[in-house]
């Protein structure tokens, strides 16, 4: 700027204050905190930002990705032949949506663990403070959980297409074959999210770790129902990986659809109507006083 310049905007704003007015900046369009416009924005940037952590977070990566592609090879190459001999069916339309909602529910298991973490280290305490939407932490958690639940979908089906599965049954089937993990995840993921926010030092996420290990070897992905002893089979046909893989195999392959397409729904939507309440206290309450 020239000593001409200078001296003119010097005199301007001189002759504004002579006569009592300021040249203030102009307004900006600032949304309400508890707007849904500030509801949505915020959110994806709470999306974003949990995205990004995960992708640079090793245990996420093979939690989510790397462990469940593994895990397929290998039920594959010990149990696979034998299983379809055994029933006539080929065992990779049970093992690889067992395998998408395993890589689902892990992962969202590091991510609460990632969680409970925040908040020990203050994290969601400062995001309280700042004039964002109080509910953008919850909700972008959760439009993250079901990108992550997406991206594992496609990586296991495209294992999944190398080993000889295949989805023929047009492509509406196929785009609800992609949806009802997703779906379910998301059931998931409120649930850890709840016993996380609510569960202090208590290692009630670790005791979900070792349920889901229990379900991955007692649903209808790993053995038929029918392979179980009788008294079992029951259980294992009315549990939530069961009837998801029973839809995702019909879905693919062909058979009954309605019927366990309605009982992941029920199921998904049912782990969402009991957490949510809970999830929304717990985050709230991590967030204020973590």
């Amino acid at each position: 700027m020239t000593e001409s310049t200078k001296s003119t905007v010097g005199a301007a704003e001189q002759a504004s204050y002579d006569h009592g007015t300021f040249d203030f900046p102009p307004p900006v369009n600032v949304w309400r905190e508890n707007s849904t416009r500030a509801l949505w924005t915020h959110s994806l940037i709470q999306c974003k930002r949990l995205l990004t952590r995960w992708a640079r977070d090793p245990s996420t990566m093979i939690q989510a990705l790397l462990y469940p592609a593994l895990t397929l090879i290998m039920f594959r190459i010990v149990i696979g032949n034998t299983v379809t001999a055994a029933t006539g069916q080929p065992a990779i339309y049970g093992n690889v949506p067992m395998i998408i909602l395993v890589g689902a529910m892990f992962g969202s298991i590091v991510s609460a663990v990632g969680l409970r973490a925040e908040r020990k280290t203050g994290l969601l305490s400062r995001f309280w403070t700042l004039p964002v939407h109080r509910a953008s932490g919850l909700v972008g958690r959760m439009m993250a959980e079901a990108v992550r639940v997406f991206v594992t979908t496609l990586v296991i089906l495209a294992v999944g297409f190398g080993l000889g599965f295949r989805m023929d049954q047009g492509i509406l089937p196929s785009i609800l074959l992609l949806l009802l993990p997703i779906l379910f995840g998301m059931g998931f993921a409120m649930m850890v999210t709840a016993l996380a926010t609510v569960s202090g030092d208590a290692p009630l996420v670790e005791l979900v770790s070792i349920g889901c290990t229990l379900l991955m070897f007692f649903n209808s992905g790993f053995v038929p129902v029918m392979a179980y002893p009788t008294w079992l089979q029951p259980v294992v046909a009315a549990q939530p990986m069961s009837v998801a893989v029973d839809a995702m195999r019909g879905l693919a392959l062909g058979g009954p659809v309605l019927e366990p397409v309605l009982q992941t729904l029920a199921w998904s939507f049912g782990m969402i109507a009991v957490f949510i309440y809970p999830a929304i206290r717990g985050y709230r309450h991590a967030a204020a006083t973590g």
